[in-house]
């Protein structure tokens, strides 16, 4: 019960502290659409499902006692916000009809895209294996340490889809998609700056 108290209660401060996959969330339920924010949404919870695989088979504590490895992932993951932030610096004012067509993400577009924010997010592997090696005991059984992750991705899922609700509601949307491309080149900056700060944080953990 303890752990389970200890899990609950730190997932859910992490979560909700802002980072790249709430920058994400945000601006895809903001500029583009609700369905595309919650396919965000999901997309990131499938991502901390990958950090919770490989940290129950071991590897996250490979990764984590591992300078290359873990800079490796750093340097990859600050890359990719880099490059989401640049294309979105390069945003232009568009006209009604290419504004509505820019307003397009397939699904599957923007699962990989939350999936990709995450996954490539060397923060959420420290987060994911931290907790699991400071909260789980050496006989917890495995399939509550299944119940556990399960429970880590599900609260991702929840937390970013009502973040996707909020953004993507109302009339303050209509309004804000007319000055569409100054908050996706907000957006972009926020994020080159995020990667930037990823890839100079080299002894952090």
């Amino acid at each position: 019960m303890t752990e389970w108290i200890a899990v609950i209660t730190i997932t859910l401060l992490a979560v909700i502290s802002p980072g790249p996959d709430f920058a994400m969330v945000t601006r895809n339920s903001l500029l583009l659409s609700r369905r595309a924010g919650v396919g965000t949404a999901l997309g990131i919870a499938l991502g901390v499902l990958v950090h919770v695989t490989y940290t129950l088979v071991g590897v996250g504590l490979l990764i984590q006692q591992s300078m290359v490895l873990f800079q490796a992932l750093k340097l990859v993951g600050a890359a990719y916000l880099i490059y989401l932030g640049v294309k979105m610096l390069r945003t232009r004012a568009c006209t009604p009809q290419a504004d509505h067509a820019a307003t397009a993400l397939s699904d599957a577009a923007a699962l990989r895209t939350g999936f990709l924010t995450n996954v490539l997010n060397p923060k959420t592997t420290v987060f994911i294996v931290s907790l699991f090696m400071q909260v789980m005991q050496p006989d917890t059984p495995l399939p509550v340490q299944i119940g556990y992750g399960a429970f880590i991705a599900l609260a991702h899922a929840a937390w970013f889809s009502l973040v996707a609700l909020c953004f993507s509601a109302g009339a303050v949307r209509a309004r804000l998609l007319a000055v569409r491309h100054w908050i996706d080149r907000a957006f972009g900056g926020l994020l080159v700056g995020l990667g930037l700060l990823l890839a100079v944080a080299r002894g952090s953990r």
